[in-house]
Protein backbone atom coordinates (compact mmCIF):
# COMPACT_ATOMS: atom_id res chain seq x y z
CA UNK A 1 0.00 0.00 0.00
CA UNK A 2 1.83 3.43 -1.20
CA UNK A 3 0.79 6.14 0.35
CA UNK A 4 1.63 9.78 -0.88
CA UNK A 5 2.41 12.67 0.92
CA UNK A 6 2.12 16.47 -1.31
CA UNK A 7 3.94 19.55 0.38
CA UNK A 8 5.39 23.07 -0.74
CA UNK A 9 7.80 24.45 0.09
CA UNK A 10 7.79 26.94 3.00
CA UNK A 11 9.72 30.68 2.61
CA UNK A 12 8.98 32.01 5.80
CA UNK A 13 10.41 31.03 9.44
CA UNK A 14 9.81 31.57 12.97
CA UNK A 15 6.78 31.46 15.22
CA UNK A 16 4.90 34.44 14.35
CA UNK A 17 4.57 32.86 11.00
CA UNK A 18 3.83 29.38 11.73
CA UNK A 19 0.95 30.83 13.32
CA UNK A 20 -0.16 32.83 10.26
CA UNK A 21 -0.02 29.19 8.20
CA UNK A 22 -1.83 27.43 10.92
CA UNK A 23 -4.53 30.04 10.76
CA UNK A 24 -4.29 29.41 6.26
CA UNK A 25 -4.97 26.04 6.82
CA UNK A 26 -1.24 24.72 6.46
CA UNK A 27 0.78 23.07 8.42
CA UNK A 28 4.45 23.95 8.72
CA UNK A 29 6.92 21.05 8.76
CA UNK A 30 10.55 19.77 8.25
CA UNK A 31 12.73 16.98 6.09
CA UNK A 32 15.74 15.88 6.98
CA UNK A 33 18.40 13.39 6.14
CA UNK A 34 20.12 11.03 3.85
CA UNK A 35 22.94 13.18 3.93
CA UNK A 36 21.21 16.36 2.52
CA UNK A 37 20.07 19.66 3.98
CA UNK A 38 17.44 20.39 6.13
CA UNK A 39 14.23 21.74 4.02
CA UNK A 40 11.39 23.22 5.88
CA UNK A 41 7.48 22.29 3.88
CA UNK A 42 3.91 23.17 4.73
CA UNK A 43 1.32 20.74 3.89
CA UNK A 44 -2.07 20.70 3.70
CA UNK A 45 -4.07 20.44 7.44
CA UNK A 46 -6.91 18.41 7.11
CA UNK A 47 -5.14 16.01 4.26
CA UNK A 48 -2.60 15.34 6.99
CA UNK A 49 -5.06 14.42 9.80
CA UNK A 50 -6.62 11.96 8.12
CA UNK A 51 -3.42 10.54 6.88
CA UNK A 52 -2.73 10.45 10.76
CA UNK A 53 -5.65 8.73 11.93
CA UNK A 54 -4.14 5.57 9.48
CA UNK A 55 -2.02 3.02 11.47
CA UNK A 56 0.20 2.29 8.17
CA UNK A 57 0.75 6.14 7.79
CA UNK A 58 2.83 5.79 11.06
CA UNK A 59 4.98 2.63 10.32
CA UNK A 60 4.99 2.77 6.15
CA UNK A 61 7.84 4.34 3.78
CA UNK A 62 5.62 7.37 2.32
CA UNK A 63 6.38 8.21 -1.20
CA UNK A 64 7.07 12.35 -0.64
CA UNK A 65 6.57 15.43 -2.93
CA UNK A 66 7.80 18.79 -2.48
CA UNK A 67 8.67 21.29 -4.88
CA UNK A 68 8.97 18.96 -7.98
CA UNK A 69 11.06 16.05 -6.52
CA UNK A 70 9.98 12.76 -5.10
CA UNK A 71 11.91 10.68 -2.52
CA UNK A 72 11.04 8.46 0.29
CA UNK A 73 10.24 9.40 3.37
CA UNK A 74 9.33 8.17 7.55
CA UNK A 75 6.98 9.77 9.77
CA UNK A 76 9.46 10.52 12.37
CA UNK A 77 7.72 13.37 14.68
CA UNK A 78 4.35 15.35 14.53
CA UNK A 79 2.52 17.35 17.56
CA UNK A 80 -1.05 18.32 18.25
CA UNK A 81 -2.81 20.82 19.87
CA UNK A 82 -3.48 19.81 23.45
CA UNK A 83 -7.32 19.54 23.38
CA UNK A 84 -8.18 20.35 19.58
CA UNK A 85 -8.21 18.19 17.22
CA UNK A 86 -5.53 20.58 14.90
CA UNK A 87 -1.41 19.18 13.66
CA UNK A 88 0.90 22.08 14.95
CA UNK A 89 4.14 20.63 13.40
CA UNK A 90 5.60 17.12 11.63
CA UNK A 91 8.52 15.82 10.69
CA UNK A 92 9.90 13.48 7.94
CA UNK A 93 13.33 11.69 7.56
CA UNK A 94 14.60 10.65 4.48
CA UNK A 95 14.77 6.96 3.67
CA UNK A 96 18.49 5.72 2.08
CA UNK A 97 17.75 2.60 0.85
CA UNK A 98 21.47 0.96 1.45
CA UNK A 99 20.73 1.56 5.20
CA UNK A 100 18.95 -0.26 8.09
CA UNK A 101 15.98 1.97 9.43
CA UNK A 102 14.60 1.82 13.84
CA UNK A 103 10.95 1.58 13.52
CA UNK A 104 7.89 0.94 16.41
CA UNK A 105 5.86 -0.97 14.45
CA UNK A 106 2.01 -2.26 15.82
CA UNK A 107 1.58 -5.97 16.58
CA UNK A 108 -1.86 -7.62 15.46
CA UNK A 109 -2.61 -10.50 17.55
CA UNK A 110 -4.62 -13.45 15.72
CA UNK A 111 -6.19 -16.21 17.12
CA UNK A 112 -6.95 -15.13 20.55
CA UNK A 113 -10.50 -16.59 20.71
CA UNK A 114 -9.25 -20.21 19.86
CA UNK A 115 -6.21 -20.42 21.76
CA UNK A 116 -6.39 -23.63 24.27
CA UNK A 117 -5.61 -21.29 27.32
CA UNK A 118 -9.02 -19.27 26.45
CA UNK A 119 -11.40 -21.73 24.94
CA UNK A 120 -10.50 -24.41 27.37
CA UNK A 121 -8.86 -22.79 30.33
CA UNK A 122 -11.20 -19.86 30.40
CA UNK A 123 -8.46 -17.72 30.41
CA UNK A 124 -7.82 -13.97 28.99
CA UNK A 125 -5.66 -12.83 26.61
CA UNK A 126 -3.56 -10.29 28.22
CA UNK A 127 -1.09 -8.19 25.80
CA UNK A 128 2.24 -6.42 27.36
CA UNK A 129 3.18 -4.75 24.63
CA UNK A 130 1.02 -3.31 21.51
CA UNK A 131 3.71 -2.48 19.47
CA UNK A 132 7.43 -3.18 18.91
CA UNK A 133 10.94 -1.86 17.83
CA UNK A 134 12.64 -3.30 14.58
CA UNK A 135 14.99 -2.51 12.45
CA UNK A 136 15.90 -3.75 8.53
CA UNK A 137 16.30 -2.25 5.42
CA UNK A 138 13.45 -0.01 4.55
CA UNK A 139 12.47 -1.90 1.31
CA UNK A 140 11.59 -4.74 4.25
CA UNK A 141 10.23 -2.85 6.59
CA UNK A 142 6.78 -4.41 7.34
CA UNK A 143 3.92 -2.15 8.16
CA UNK A 144 2.54 -4.32 11.01
CA UNK A 145 3.75 -7.68 12.92
CA UNK A 146 1.32 -10.62 13.45
CA UNK A 147 1.15 -12.39 16.35
CA UNK A 148 -0.15 -16.22 16.47
CA UNK A 149 -1.32 -17.26 19.70
CA UNK A 150 -3.19 -20.12 18.80
CA UNK A 151 -0.72 -22.66 20.62
CA UNK A 152 -0.87 -20.54 23.87
CA UNK A 153 -2.01 -22.75 26.78
CA UNK A 154 -3.55 -21.01 30.18
CA UNK A 155 -0.30 -19.31 32.02
CA UNK A 156 1.79 -19.15 28.77
CA UNK A 157 3.79 -15.71 28.03
CA UNK A 158 5.52 -15.41 24.77
CA UNK A 159 8.68 -12.59 25.15
CA UNK A 160 9.72 -11.05 21.68
CA UNK A 161 12.40 -13.82 20.75
CA UNK A 162 9.60 -15.93 20.45
CA UNK A 163 7.84 -13.79 17.94
CA UNK A 164 8.33 -15.19 14.34
CA UNK A 165 9.34 -12.17 12.34
CA UNK A 166 8.94 -11.51 8.52
CA UNK A 167 12.29 -11.91 6.91
CA UNK A 168 14.95 -9.14 7.53
CA UNK A 169 13.39 -7.91 10.03
CA UNK A 170 14.66 -8.24 13.81
CA UNK A 171 14.22 -6.48 17.06
CA UNK A 172 16.86 -3.52 18.04
CA UNK A 173 19.83 -4.55 20.31
CA UNK A 174 17.59 -3.25 23.73
CA UNK A 175 14.85 -5.84 23.04
CA UNK A 176 17.13 -8.78 22.12
CA UNK A 177 18.77 -8.35 25.71
CA UNK A 178 16.00 -7.92 28.12
CA UNK A 179 14.05 -9.95 26.27
CA UNK A 180 10.35 -8.42 27.94
CA UNK A 181 6.98 -10.28 27.29
CA UNK A 182 4.93 -9.88 25.04
CA UNK A 183 1.86 -11.70 25.86
CA UNK A 184 0.44 -13.91 28.28
CA UNK A 185 -3.06 -16.14 28.84
CA UNK A 186 -4.54 -16.29 32.49
CA UNK A 187 -7.18 -16.13 34.29
CA UNK A 188 -8.48 -13.19 35.74
CA UNK A 189 -8.07 -11.88 39.56
CA UNK A 190 -11.38 -12.16 41.47
CA UNK A 191 -11.92 -8.68 43.12
CA UNK A 192 -12.12 -9.05 46.67
CA UNK A 193 -14.65 -6.80 48.20
CA UNK A 194 -13.74 -6.18 51.67
CA UNK A 195 -16.87 -6.32 54.30
CA UNK A 196 -16.88 -3.43 56.84
CA UNK A 197 -15.99 -4.29 60.34
CA UNK A 198 -18.73 -3.62 62.65
CA UNK A 199 -18.47 -1.23 65.15
CA UNK A 200 -16.88 -1.73 68.53
CA UNK A 201 -19.17 -2.52 71.35
CA UNK A 202 -18.63 -0.40 74.36
CA UNK A 203 -18.55 -2.83 77.39
CA UNK A 204 -19.86 -1.79 80.51
CA UNK A 205 -17.69 -3.77 83.12
CA UNK A 206 -19.36 -3.97 86.65
CA UNK A 207 -20.11 -6.58 89.62
CA UNK A 208 -21.85 -9.49 87.95
CA UNK A 209 -24.58 -11.02 90.56
CA UNK A 210 -24.12 -15.00 90.20
CA UNK A 211 -26.99 -17.27 89.52
CA UNK A 212 -28.41 -17.15 93.05
CA UNK A 213 -28.34 -13.54 93.85
CA UNK A 214 -30.24 -13.17 90.28
CA UNK A 215 -33.06 -15.47 91.49
CA UNK A 216 -33.02 -14.10 94.88
CA UNK A 217 -33.02 -10.81 92.96
CA UNK A 218 -36.35 -11.95 90.87
CA UNK A 219 -38.16 -13.48 93.63
CA UNK A 220 -37.91 -9.99 95.79
CA UNK A 221 -39.50 -8.20 92.71
CA UNK A 222 -42.16 -10.65 92.82
CA UNK A 223 -43.23 -10.61 96.21
CA UNK A 224 -43.42 -6.78 95.47
CA UNK A 225 -45.41 -6.84 92.98
CA UNK A 226 -47.91 -9.25 94.65
CA UNK A 227 -47.71 -6.78 97.94
CA UNK A 228 -48.86 -4.06 95.60
CA UNK A 229 -51.47 -5.76 93.84
CA UNK A 230 -52.96 -7.37 97.38
CA UNK A 231 -53.35 -3.59 98.88
CA UNK A 232 -54.93 -2.53 95.97
CA UNK A 233 -57.73 -4.99 96.58
CA UNK A 234 -58.27 -4.32 99.87
CA UNK A 235 -58.71 -0.26 99.41
CA UNK A 236 -61.57 -0.66 96.59
CA UNK A 237 -63.84 -2.31 99.20
CA UNK A 238 -63.65 0.26 101.75
CA UNK A 239 -64.45 3.13 99.74
CA UNK A 240 -67.36 1.08 98.61
CA UNK A 241 -68.73 1.04 101.83
CA UNK A 242 -68.28 4.30 102.73
CA UNK A 243 -70.03 5.57 99.75
CA UNK A 244 -73.23 3.38 100.29
CA UNK A 245 -74.37 4.93 103.32
CA UNK A 246 -74.02 8.57 101.88
CA UNK A 247 -76.46 7.11 98.85
CA UNK A 248 -79.06 6.52 101.36
CA UNK A 249 -79.61 9.62 102.97
CA UNK A 250 -80.18 11.59 99.77
CA UNK A 251 -82.55 9.25 99.43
Amino acid sequence: MKIEVTAFPRAHQGSSASRRLRVSGRVPGIVYGANEAAQNVELDHNTLLLQLRQEAFHASILDFAVDGRKFQVLLRDYQMHPWKQRVLHVDFQRVDKSRKIHMRVPLHFLNAEICPGVKVGGGVVQPALNEIDIQCLPDDLPAYVEVDLKEMELNDTLHVLDITLPKGVEPVYKMRHENPSVVSVHVPKEIVIEEEAPAPVTEIIGEVPAEGEEAAAAAAEGEKGEKKEAGAEKKEPAAAEKKEPAKKGKE
